[in-house]
């Protein structure tokens, strides 16, 4: 009886008067415009948390209270989801039992907004695991798909697409029996609905399964492809904006089926590129993005190139809205402070050791820093900047074939009186550059000077597009006589630094940097000029542009190098940044770009960097104890302490790094004093692969500089360096592999004891396919540099590795790496000379690419390739040698007489 009673009171659950009422006083009081009544509205409700049945009035404020006004019923909805993503696990039964009925009969709400609150509201239980444990939800939510009342089945429908969109993979598991086969084939019954809202939330509802290739999908593919064409003209652009997207989807994961229709598809796509609605036009604008990486692309699109041009041009003018928002109209504003919220997080890219190769700079695995990047405040993915990316990758499947469509365009664009058209003209060129550069070069000698000129136009829009063009062409900028074009560049780039518009300034800055990277040391002549400007940058700058700053000045750095070293060029680098150093706490967040940007000067500065080494030694050395300390009392205490962000150990040990590799063994003072070594030890162990990673460069470079230092701790590193061979982190284990190298080189036979660590994991690396070629190669200077040392322990193996060491080692430089790991191959071919014998040619070619090897490693090679030659006689040896490339025999007939 007892029971029977709670039950009853369950059910008849009525707020009290006054609790209610104190509940709408605050609903109202949430939403003034006061900072501080808001924040008492949050600690009251915080507190309201500790009572049971406060969930209760909240739902019942949603859908009960009808005289309440819609924005403060919705509000309390709102806040009722906000306690069900955070406690919902504390909600006793009988609340959460209250609140599903109560959801389920309002779901159908006169109000859309109140509709919307309570499908979020559901979702959001539903997502909360309660998928489970609500099994009525979706059977009930697909009934009343079925109502008459217009309001039930859009609410219904509304609540179905959110589930859709959070919970897709578990509906699409066998945890609820899969609903999907009975909710597709009901979803696409209401394509043909005669409410525009309802066929758009069953498309949007359907959408959500093309991408997993969901099986209840795949099976009903072909009517739901019948049934998006049909809806292709719709009159409401939701649908249409939703059919482009499922059509763009497709594409990818089910290209088969669209294939026969493709033509259609194209020329339907091309009308909806132009949709007068925004956001149905980028919609299908992304269908020329992803045909794009399809391997058909070239031979469906080629015919309607001639229409697709003009299309995709057109989309890349600024609109209105994007110049009103973009304050196109505002030229000066370099002395307005900035919006802090504008800054985007900087994170820091970890060290990562690698090779030159010939006839470059350090290759970089990925350049990132040119993309289609020129309008960053606005709504960051907009029509405009689809339509460039779109004309960027399809330049780069046509190349030359897109050009006979563009240059004609580009004529009337780069001339045109209005700014709007002269803009998009210029961002044009730029979206072509990397795609149709060898077609552009006859134009170039005209349109470089044109460009130039365009970085004086009185639109700061225009001039800042223009930098990030004339960037796009910095190559083959550097590749003519420097009078000609570079110089006028530089000078022009120069002046844009100092711009009084912000945007101007930094897409100067930016387009400097890539030019810094394309001239290297071209520019040495005109360092004085250049550092000038950026040195004078310094105090005209607001806070963005500043860390845009250091990235050129370190940019500089790491392009002219040495050259930097000179006492006047010190003088009026190094004052600004020690200030900004000074300036900055250890919590602040700039410190990252300053510390890289610090870094690169360091190691080009070499010993002119000595005077200013003492105070940022330390400094780094503390940042990293400093997160260590916290990291350490976040673990033993998590609720006390929060978790340090470690970007600030990383930056300070990749800046150590920069000091160990610039500074040489006049850092070993330094390291004696400090306890670095202890703190390298816990960070080699971090659970966060970059910690490590930046650990493992830091080791090795220290290794190079003062190896007395950290001989001592050997026994300790070595099996940490071994646990770290995982190529699955790449950087991690390339870095863990060149320090290895650069131990073994400093300890020479005394390496033997930690052979049997690393070198099954390192042969087990350079055979394994798919690894990329920075590790590769550091893994085969480390296998040969610990031949050199340990011959006897590590020629056994010879035979596992020396093809791909052989193949992966003839693109790179001569350099004290490469000599020291053919030493220790020569080597380990006199103690194991069948070891190498099968693959011998992969051996001839490997020397062959010395350009001038040392006069005794030259006799190693020598004595090999004669002792294999008279092992075999003449005979075995000129068939064998006939196998030999051409420029191969050639090479060694020269060079070793064999």
């Amino acid at each position: 009886i007892i029971w029977l009673k709670i039950k009853l009171m369950e059910c008849e659950w009525k707020p009290d008067e006054q609790g209610l009422q104190q509940i709408l006083q605050l609903l109202k009081e949430s939403q003034s415009p006061d900072t501080s009544t808001q924040r008492s509205v949050q600690q009251r409700l915080e507190q309201l948390n500790q009572y049971p049945d406060f969930n209760n009035y909240l739902i019942f404020v949603l859908t009960k209270l009808k005289s309440e006004d819609e924005p403060t019923r919705s509000l309390s909805g709102l806040i009722l989801k906000n306690n069900v993503k955070a406690h919902y696990q504390n909600f006793p039964n009988g609340v959460s039992d209250f609140i599903k009925s109560e959801c389920l009969q309002n779901i159908g709400d006169s109000s859309p907004l109140i509709r919307a609150t309570v499908g979020i509201l559901i979702t959001t239980i539903a997502s909360k695991g309660e998928l489970q444990n609500w099994p009525e939800l979706l059977p009930k939510l697909c009934l009343l798909l079925d109502s008459e009342d217009y309001n039930t089945c859009e609410g219904a429908f509304g609540a179905l697409q959110k589930i859709c969109e959070d919970s897709a993979e578990i509906l699409d598991s066998d945890m609820l029996d899969r609903p999907l086969n009975i909710m597709i084939p009901k979803f696409l019954q209401f394509f043909k609905h005669s409410s525009p809202k309802i066929r758009s939330h069953a498309i949007a509802c359907v959408n959500q399964f093309i991408i997993s290739r969901t099986q209840a999908l795949m099976l009903h593919i072909d009517p739901f492809i019948e049934n998006l064409f049909a809806l292709a003209t719709d009159d409401e652009p939701e649908v249409r904006k939703n059919v482009c997207r499922a059509l763009v989807m497709l594409l990818e994961v089910r290209l088969d089926r669209l294939l026969p229709h493709m033509h259609n598809i194209i020329e339907y796509m091309l009308q909806r590129t132009q949709d007068h609605d925004e956001n149905v036009a980028l919609e299908a604008c992304e269908f020329w993005l992803t045909l794009a990486e399809q391997p058909v692309c070239k031979e469906v699109l080629c015919g309607h190139l001639s229409q697709l041009t003009p299309v995709l041009v057109n989309g890349m003018k600024y609109s209105e809205i994007d110049i009103i928002l973009l304050k196109g109209d505002i030229e000066e504003d370099e002395a307005i402070p900035d919006n802090e919220q504008d800054i985007r997080p900087r994170f820091h890219r970890s060290r990562t050791v690698a090779q030159q190769h010939e006839g470059d700079g350090i290759e970089d695995e990925e350049d990132e820093d040119d993309e289609l990047d020129d309008d960053d405040t606005i709504s960051d993915w907009n029509l405009r900047k689809c339509s460039a990316a779109a004309l960027d990758v399809l330049a780069n499947v046509f190349r030359e074939d897109l050009l006979m469509h563009i240059l004609p365009l580009l004529k009337e664009l780069l001339f045109h009186p209005e700014w709007v058209v002269k803009e998009s003209g210029i961002l044009v060129l730029g979206a072509i550059a990397e795609g149709c550069m060898q077609g552009m070069i006859p134009y170039l000698p005209e349109l470089i000077p044109h460009l130039i000129q365009c970085l004086s136009d009185k639109k700061a829009l225009v001039r800042s597009i223009t930098c990030w063009t004339l960037s796009r062409y910095a190559h083959w900028v550097v590749s003519q006589p420097p009078d000609v074009y570079l110089k006028p560049l530089m000078t022009e780039l120069l002046k844009r630094i100092l711009d009084s518009n912000k945007r101007v300034q930094e897409a100067a800055c930016s387009a400097f940097a890539t030019l810094e990277e394309e001239a290297c040391t071209e520019l040495v002549p005109y360092l004085a000029f250049i550092l000038d400007t950026l040195v004078f940058a310094f105090s005209k700058y607001q806070h963005k542009n500043l860390l845009i700053l250091y990235d050129a000045i370190g940019t500089l750095a790491d392009s002219v190098g040495h050259h930097l070293n000179k006492p006047e060029y010190i003088q009026m680098l190094m004052p600004p940044l020690i200030q900004k150093w000074n300036q900055l706490k250890d919590e602040d967040k700039d410190l990252f770009p300053l510390l890289e940007c610090l870094s690169s000067v360091a190691t080009a500065l070499q010993s002119g960097f000595l005077p200013y080494c003492e105070p940022v030694y330390q400094r780094c050395v503390n940042l990293v104890q400093k997160t260590l300390a916290q990291s350490m009392l976040h673990q033993s205490q998590p609720e006390q302490y929060e978790a340090p962000d470690k970007d600030f150990m990383i930056v300070a040990l990749d800046l150590l790094s920069g000091l160990a590799e610039g500074l040489g063994g006049t850092i070993e003072q330094l390291v004696a004093r400090s306890n670095i070594l202890t703190l390298m030890y816990q960070c080699m162990q971090d659970k966060m692969p970059e910690v490590r990673q930046s650990s493992f460069a830091l080791l090795g470079d220290l290794t190079k500089a003062c190896f007395q230092h950290v001989k001592p701790c050997i026994a300790d590193f070595m099996p940490i360096l071994g646990t770290n061979l995982n190529p699955e982190l790449i950087s991690v284990c390339n870095n863990a592999t060149w320090a290895i190298g650069e131990v073994s080189i400093q300890m020479g036979p005394e390496m033997q004891p930690y052979i049997a660590m690393v070198l099954h994991q390192l042969v087990e690396i350079i055979n394994r396919p798919n690894t990329p070629k920075t590790l590769l190669e550091n893994t085969a200077i480390t296998i040969g540099r610990l031949g050199y040392v340990c011959p006897q322990e590590v020629a056994p193996m010879l035979q596992q590795f020396i093809r791909p060491w052989c193949t992966c080692l003839r693109n790179i430089r001569d350099n004290e790496e490469k000599d020291s790991a053919f030493r220790g191959i020569c080597t380990m071919i006199s103690v194991n000379p069948g070891g190498v014998v099968q693959d011998f040619i992969f051996f001839c070619d490997a020397v062959a690419s010395w350009v001038n090897p040392k006069d005794d490693l030259r006799d190693m090679f020598y004595k090999i390739l004669h002792g294999f030659k008279n092992q075999v006689g003449d005979d075995n040896w000129r068939r064998f040698a006939d196998q030999f490339p051409m420029p191969l025999k050639e090479r060694l007939a020269t060079f070793y007489g064999v």
